[in-house]
């Protein structure tokens, strides 16, 4: 087992990446205190695969469950009551936990629900998808969707510890490993150029299950997402540059209704975008633009936006990003391979032109 810290004072925590963690009761013991209530969030997918091991490892607990939909549609405020009214119905104190079990969606709800229930709870994350081990479930960024945008209601609460099972991914549809993937590519070019080298040729081993490259993998991503959380936890700077691809990824998620393509997918072709239009800007090289590409292409993602989706749609979805400020839609884009800034020095005429280029396509 790897073990890494995010250090936040005295909301620091680890981060356990390894084989065979679900079932290990002595580190959710370590986490939660004794004799309290604990809720275990799932959803319809996971609790099949991993509930009865995290249940099992449990024992001794006053454990229930609740098991929600699967999908992102489903990040909703009637998921989140659905917690809430659980939560009230079997008179959970302060002094309860709750456990997400599952991949981004109720990582984030879950937590959402832990900040908000009595003004906060204990709350530990288990991912069991590779997008999840190697973001969402980091930082403590939580929140549910708005039909007019993703991730508008949420606050900033760190869990009490991350546990990775690695064997969780051995399950996971090949388009939720690449969904992953489009993350750990996203480390790569805002910080990480040697990540970004090592990628290139670790792609097709981490889409194998290759023990080794997957566990490299995880650890690098959590550990570069650590460092910046612990710069800047409530997003006033630096942890912005987390969003590369992001505030075109938004976009296509709700212009989809939070359906048909995974967060990781439209975050993969959000990422081509921002470093398509980098390079028209002049800040990164042809070349530069090329190796991103076809690292995107290995992986599995997709390389447009979905059909139907105008320009017009673009620029009126992306003025509900989070990062706009006085109307000012900013963006996460890159100055080389390893290095990104937010900008809004950008020209957004050439932007509306490039959006009406790319969505004219298809």
């Amino acid at each position: 087992m790897r073990t890494l810290n995010v250090e936040l004072g005295d909301r620091a925590y680890p981060i356990y990446i390894g084989e065979q963690l679900l079932e290990q009761t002595e580190l959710y013991r370590r986490h939660i205190p004794q004799g309290t209530k604990v809720l275990i969030v799932t959803n319809e997918t996971v609790a099949p695969l991993y509930l009865a091991a995290v249940a099992k490892a449990l024992n001794g607990f006053d454990c229930m469950t609740l098991q929600l939909p699967d999908g992102e549609k489903y990040k909703s405020l009637d998921s989140l009551n659905r917690i809430y009214s659980m939560l009230l119905e079997n008179n959970f104190d302060r002094q309860c936990t709750l456990i997400a079990l599952g991949g981004g969606v109720i990582g984030d709800i879950t937590g959402f629900a832990a900040a908000s229930y009595q003004r906060g709870v204990n709350f530990i994350q288990v991912p069991t998808t590779l997008l999840a081990q190697v973001d969402s479930s980091v930082g403590g960024k939580t929140a549910i969707n708005h039909p007019l945008g993703k991730n508008m209601i949420g606050a900033f609460y760190q869990p009490k510890c991350v546990i990775s099972d690695t064997l969780t991914l051995n399950t996971l549809p090949p388009r939720e490993l690449s969904a992953g993937l489009a993350e750990i590519i996203k480390y790569g070019l805002i910080r990480d150029s040697e990540f970004f080298d090592w990628l290139e040729n670790h792609v097709s081993p981490i889409l194998q299950l290759d023990s080794n490259s997957l566990s490299d993998a995880i650890e690098r991503s959590c550990r570069n997402k650590a460092d910046i959380v612990i710069a800047d936890e409530r997003e006033q700077g630096v942890r912005a540059l987390l969003n590369l691809g992001h505030t075109f990824g938004h976009a296509i998620e709700t212009f989809l209704a939070y359906e048909k393509w995974l967060h990781g997918e439209a975050v993969a072709v959000g990422t081509r975008m921002a470093s398509e239009f980098s390079e028209i800007c002049g800040w990164i090289s042809r070349e530069e633009l090329q190796r991103i590409n076809t690292l995107l292409t290995s992986a599995a993602l997709p390389d447009k936006p979905p059909p139907g989706m105008q320009a017009d749609d673009f620029m009126r979805l992306m003025a509900k990003d989070k990062k706009v400020q006085n109307d000012q839609i900013r963006l996460v884009l890159l100055k080389k391979i390893g290095h990104a800034e937010v900008c809004n020095d950008y020209d957004r005429d050439l932007l509306y032109r490039y959006l009406s280029r790319i969505t004219a396509s298809h």
